[in-house]
């Protein structure tokens, strides 16, 4: 199988290209165009800021690349907020692949931290990402935005309120959350893609 991982000005490329490799699976990190259609599954991970990120994107033309991809493509924490319509960190409109914008989490009580770190659950997954889910499950999360819940929403976490910690459309899907540092559940999350 032929995986590529988008090379692009973000952070948490080499994790996730780690924890493929514990798969078995040895993916090519790269911003080439012709490698990105020519491979059988994408990852866009990213840890970034958003602006900055889109600006990289669109002078490279990945934009429209990553938008216009037909095979399955997983975008992972600022991947995922970046297939959205629009970001409030920075003001900035992104890949409009999910038609949601992407909020500040905005603390209610003194214990709400922001940035959310550390372990939670997933609640309501449903779909081929979360094949074989019997029970809620923890996965790791280190964000400050958040997509709210959407008619593309196909798992749910609770953190100041409750928001999308995965999308699907089609053939894109996306985790709020890093699979590549969830332990075991990441990985078998990781190869439910791998096995779209």
């Amino acid at each position: 199988m032929n995986v590529a991982i988008v090379k692009y000005n973000a952070g948490n490329i080499r994790s996730v290209d780690y924890a493929l490799r514990r798969l078995g699976v040895e993916a090519t990190v790269t911003g080439d165009k012709a490698t990105l259609l020519s491979a059988d599954k994408v990852i866009f991970p990213g840890v970034g800021e958003a602006a900055t990120t889109m600006d990289y994107l669109r002078a490279d033309g990945l934009d429209t690349l990553i938008r216009d991809l037909r095979q399955p493509v997983l975008g992972i924490c600022l991947g995922m907020q970046l297939m959205c319509r629009h970001s409030e960190e920075g003001d900035v409109d992104c890949l409009n692949i999910f038609d949601a914008d992407v909020q500040r989490f905005i603390p209610r009580r003194h214990e709400d931290k922001v940035p959310h770190i550390g372990w939670n659950t997933l609640t309501d997954v449903g779909g081929a990402l979360f094949d074989g889910f019997t029970r809620e499950e923890y996965v790791y999360f280190v964000h400050s935005f958040y997509v709210p819940l959407h008619a593309c929403t196909v798992a749910v976490t609770d953190y100041i309120h409750p928001f999308s910690a995965a999308l699907h459309k089609g053939n894109f899907y996306a985790t709020q959350f890093h699979p590549e540092k969830s332990g075991r559940v990441g990985e078998r999350i990781l190869q439910n893609f791998l096995s779209l």
